[in-house]
């Protein structure tokens, strides 16, 4: 007789597995652990060495290497598509804060402005870094001369996205131009930067004259070198506001108001008319007759283009 409880298996029938709760205990748990490979050990000298190589935070060094089973080759290229990620989903933020720079060797210059959305950032030596030598990349590996913006912005997308990766802010390359010249240049950096100014010139291009040109520029955001510079399409509209203000009058008298106005109109946006820094009863075209300005330009960080 069985025990009280006990059942009776009638004979020719199979006996039941046991279970544990739910759950029916077999060899099969046992061998798919063994045959489960061992997680890599992150140590804190791995992610010691990814944050230096990459300058990202401890944490998302951590993961990564995690992520890569501790390949330090996998976990840089993760972090860097992570980074490329981010870029994307910041891109639509505002950034106007930034700084302006310049690389000048002999006849060769270039000036970047690159935008970051806070000034903190911008005074963050690692912005600061990658702008100083983007400006000598652009000086030193390109050979055109003119606007490389598209260019520059195209072929730095990965670095960027590295950048944004560490700082956390929306950061766009957005204007560049590299210049070559067979006279002199001069440039000015207003306010760390804030306002940029760069001068091509022949014939009397004394330094401290160069100098003090910049520093007008920046003052005075002149908008054409003389009255020759101007397109003929603005010209064409700022005749016509002018003889809009003018008024029912005589046709011969509308002529010479338009003049007129043209006239004040060239000695406010030219650089070489407008009063000089110096002394505002000259212009630059009498205090330096033979200084002859082939470009320049005058960029603010942040401004509408």
């Amino acid at each position: 007789m069985s025990g009280p409880g006990s059942r009776c298996v009638p004979p020719g029938s199979r006996p039941m597995r046991g279970r544990c709760g739910s759950h029916r205990i077999t060899g099969d748990n046992t061998q798919q652990k063994d045959k489960q490979e061992p997680m890599a050990t992150i140590t804190a000298e791995m992610v010691r060495e990814l944050r230096e190589k990459t300058g990202v935070g401890m944490m998302d060094c951590k993961k990564a290497l995690t992520d890569a089973d501790g390949d330090m080759t996998k976990a840089v290229e993760g972090l860097r598509k992570a980074g490329m990620a981010k870029a994307e989903k910041k891109a639509t933020r505002t950034a106007k804060e930034g700084r302006v720079v310049v690389s000048m060797d002999k006849n060769v210059v270039a000036l970047v402005e690159v935008l970051c959305e806070t000034d903190f950032v911008a005074t963050n030596e690692k912005f600061q870094a990658y702008e100083k030598a983007l400006a000598q990349r652009v000086a030193t590996s390109y050979s055109v001369d003119g606007d490389l913006s598209a260019q520059v912005v195209a072929a730095e997308k990965g670095a960027l996205a590295d950048l944004i990766n560490v700082l956390g802010e929306n950061i766009q390359v957005r204007r560049v131009i590299r210049w070559q010249t067979d006279g002199a240049f001069a440039c000015y950096m207003h306010m760390g930067g804030k306002i940029g100014v760069l001068i091509d010139a022949a014939g009397e291009t004394d330094p401290k004259l160069l100098s003090d040109a910049c520093m007008h520029i920046a003052a005075f955001s002149p908008r054409f070198v003389g009255p020759a510079d101007v397109p003929a399409e603005v010209l064409a509209k700022e005749k016509e506001i002018a003889a809009a203000q003018v008024g029912d009058k005589p046709a011969n008298m509308i002529e010479k108001i338009v003049t007129g106005k043209i006239s004040k109109w060239y000695n406010e946006s030219c650089l070489m008319l407008q009063p000089w820094i110096r002394d505002d009863k000259k212009s630059l075209t009498k205090v330096a007759p033979n200084l002859k300005v082939k470009r320049f330009v005058r960029w603010q960080v942040g401004e509408s283009v």
